[in-house]
């Protein structure tokens, strides 16, 4: 799956004691609602995102996972996280740009001449 978005936040790495590394990104989708999206990076992976900045238009590939978790009074607890494993910068093109944009077309050059406006024509138009 791939989620594409703008960098909000890209936190710093985690290293935990076991020697396990973790980071986080924040992704605001460009929708109606925009969703502010949490993103991991984990083990090697929290190096992807070096060259890209707050700001970037991107697309994460990311796997989502789910796990289950009994909590100390027996009830279960489900939780879910996207991990991401590549990013990419879209280019940002903007409206005028695009090719099937009809303002984006010019407008081809007339080739019939103009006529002069003749003041002593009678003119039957109201206004």
């Amino acid at each position: 799956m791939e989620i594409a978005g703008k960098i909000k936040l890209i936190s710093d790495i985690q290293t935990f004691d076991s020697g396990f590394k973790k980071r986080e990104v924040v992704i605001t989708t460009e929708e109606q609602y925009p969703q502010h999206i949490l993103v991991e990076l984990l083990g090697d992976r929290t190096e992807i995102i070096n060259p890209f900045k707050v700001g970037d238009d991107v697309k994460i590939s990311i796997n989502i996972r789910g796990r289950e978790w009994v909590n100390p009074q027996g009830e279960t607890k489900y939780f879910n996280s996207l991990t991401g494993w590549r990013i990419e910068k879209l280019q940002s093109e903007t409206f005028s740009q695009q090719p099937n944009n009809p303002l984006s077309q010019q407008i081809p050059n007339s080739t019939s001449p103009i006529s002069p406006v003749i003041e002593d024509e009678d003119d039957d138009l109201p206004f």
